[in-house]
């Protein structure tokens, strides 16, 4: 524990920086709605230690993106949540206020799996984002026959330390993208008002990317906006 918070406060880099004036963004990890255990810092942009921390904006306009890096491997989860989940939790999507991409490779909601992506193969990089593999399960379907999750299942590898993952929120479906590619397990029926929700666990460390976004977002979507009411 001690281990992961020195790395979370501390980052990875002693690199001298001279200060600059800059204007910040409100939108930020909520100190206020994170799980007992959770550790917030680097002005609201990382999370480490054990539970969830939700954003302190929700994502009402039309199209919203943002991302999130692995900073350092661990028991992760990456997606929206409302402010009824439980966030002293360490895995996402297990609840029915939750809709996440795990560290174990499942999306969930509501404790339901709805995709279980492939774990990278130590002979393909994890820019191999679009593989078949073949599953005997599937040789006598066509490719209109197979199921969303059967798509899913059989194309996607996991996300790894170091990788980015962004998220696409439309209030219709979350899209889920990895180093700037979509990795096509799209989640529907998302109800309620929604937050940014990272989880952690086993010295896992999350940054999420509000704006100046390592990829270019979706056509038509911006970083998360606040309302006027909420400033």
């Amino acid at each position: 524990m001690f281990c992961c918070l020195k790395n979370c406060v501390n980052g990875f880099s002693l690199t001298p920086t001279v200060p600059i004036r800059v204007k910040s963004n409100p939108v930020q990890l909520d100190t206020l709605h994170m799980g007992h255990e959770v550790v917030i810092v680097k002005g609201g942009q990382r999370v480490c230690g054990s539970g969830c921390a939700l954003g302190n904006a929700p994502l009402v306009q039309n199209k919203a993106y943002f991302e999130v890096k692995l900073q350092q491997g661990g028991v992760w989860a990456i997606g929206l949540a409302t402010r009824e989940a439980d966030l002293n939790r360490v895995h996402g999507g297990v609840d029915k206020e939750s809709w996440c991409i795990n560290s174990d490779g499942t999306v969930r909601h509501d404790n339901v799996e709805l995709y279980h992506l492939k774990p990278p193969s130590r002979e393909s990089p994890t820019s191999e984002l679009l593989v078949s593999t073949g599953s005997p399960n599937h040789v006598n379907q066509t490719e209109n026959e197979k199921t969303e999750i059967d798509r899913g299942n059989e194309k996607q590898l996991m996300p790894v330390e170091g990788d980015v993952i962004g998220l696409a929120y439309d209030h219709v479906e979350l899209n889920f993208f990895l180093n700037g590619k979509n990795m096509e397990i799209p989640v529907r029926n998302i109800r309620g008002t929604v937050y940014p929700a990272l989880y952690v666990d086993d010295g896992a460390i999350l940054d999420i990317i509000l704006d100046n976004f390592r990829y270019p977002p979706p056509s038509g979507y911006e970083r998360i906006m606040v309302e006027q009411s909420l400033l």
